[in-house]
């Protein structure tokens, strides 16, 4: 998820689209071997590039649907969930007059779940407040669970706050976080919905975009040019991840096997990351590009597709599958 302010920024994460790793013992801690995900494939390959049917609704997240075997992205402009067939055609999933603009989306299959990061990109353009919620609904039947104001459980607000919910990834226990970029903090969400601010970044750093859930139990979080480790029991001791090569524009994340995978938004190419040592350094893998500038990722199966939101024209975004080298 895009984090310059002239233009609607973003997610995941997919996630964002963000997929979680496998889950492990809760009592204890993963192991890399434990990191590999089992590949499920889709109902038929996907096309290498699906061109949606029409443009301007800025599908900043995307994300793919194991369960019900579909491809779904967001939409910065008109806030709704949409599936993107293979042929360009778009479905509506979840339409909701709350769903302002729907950011980093997540899906939860164990709990047969849709999470939506729910911010507002008027904050980007107008200088509008913005906003930080989050939408949960019912994967199967698209009906709405709840809807929470992340933004009110922030205290101590400096004057004229701004927010912008822009990923989400959902812990093995079904806790949810998610980023606001606007506000520097990172939410926490219960199974009861109880929602809470989990972390504050209080360097003068660049705002947290794209999250994933460690199952080691911490989340990893881009922020810039920056990788950060933020243990969920305790913030106190999160750390920046030392990269041994830059990666800029850090935007949306996936586990993709064990690598962490992050779309450069600025470089036009995706880094896949792998750690030796707990996160606590990364190194680079293998490297993909493509040419017009993606935002976040969707895993299906063994590939990697990135979502071109098309932010400045009304040309129709697309899904692209790439290729890691």
């Amino acid at each position: 998820m895009r984090n310059q302010e002239v233009v609607a920024i973003c997610a995941c994460g997919v996630i964002v689209g963000c997929a979680s790793e496998p889950a492990i013992d809760p009592g204890g801690r993963a192991s890399e071997d434990q990191l590999a995900i089992i590949s499920v494939p889709a109902r038929g390959p996907l096309p290498e590039l699906i061109v949606a049917e029409r443009g301007g609704f800025i599908p900043e997240g995307v994300e793919y649907d194991m369960a019900n075997e579909r491809l779904l992205t967001g939409s910065l402009s008109e806030g709704s969930i949409y599936q993107l067939h293979n042929d360009g055609r778009m479905s509506e999933v979840v339409v909701d007059v709350e769903l302002v603009s729907s950011v980093g989306i997540e899906v939860d299959e164990t709990r047969n779940r849709l999470l939506v990061a729910n911010a507002d990109r008027s904050v980007f353009e107008s200088g509008g407040t913005g906003q930080a919620k989050l939408g949960v609904y019912n994967l199967a039947t698209s009906e709405r669970i709840a809807m929470i104001d992340l933004a009110a459980t922030v205290g101590d607000v400096p004057e004229g706050p701004t927010h912008f919910a822009n990923d989400v990834a959902v812990a093995d226990n079904g806790t949810a976080y998610i980023t606001d970029t606007r506000m520097n903090v990172i939410y926490e969400v219960t199974l009861d919905y109880e929602a809470s601010v989990l972390h504050r970044f209080n360097d003068g750093g660049a705002g947290p975009n794209g999250i994933v859930h460690h199952p080691g139990g911490y989340l990893l979080i881009a922020r810039g040019e920056t990788l950060w480790k933020v243990p969920t029991d305790d913030t106190s001791i999160s750390s920046e991840v030392t990269l041994r090569e830059p990666v800029t524009g850090q935007d949306g994340m996936v586990w993709s096997a064990r690598r962490l995978v992050i779309v450069s938004n600025d470089a036009n190419r995706v880094v896949a990351l792998t750690s030796q040592d707990d996160w606590i350094s990364a190194e680079v893998e293998a490297v993909g590009t493509y040419e017009d500038q993606a935002t976040t990722a969707a895993v299906v199966g063994d590939e990697i597709y990135v979502v071109h939101p098309h932010f400045g024209d009304e040309d129709p975004p697309s899904v692209e599958r790439v290729e890691l080298q």
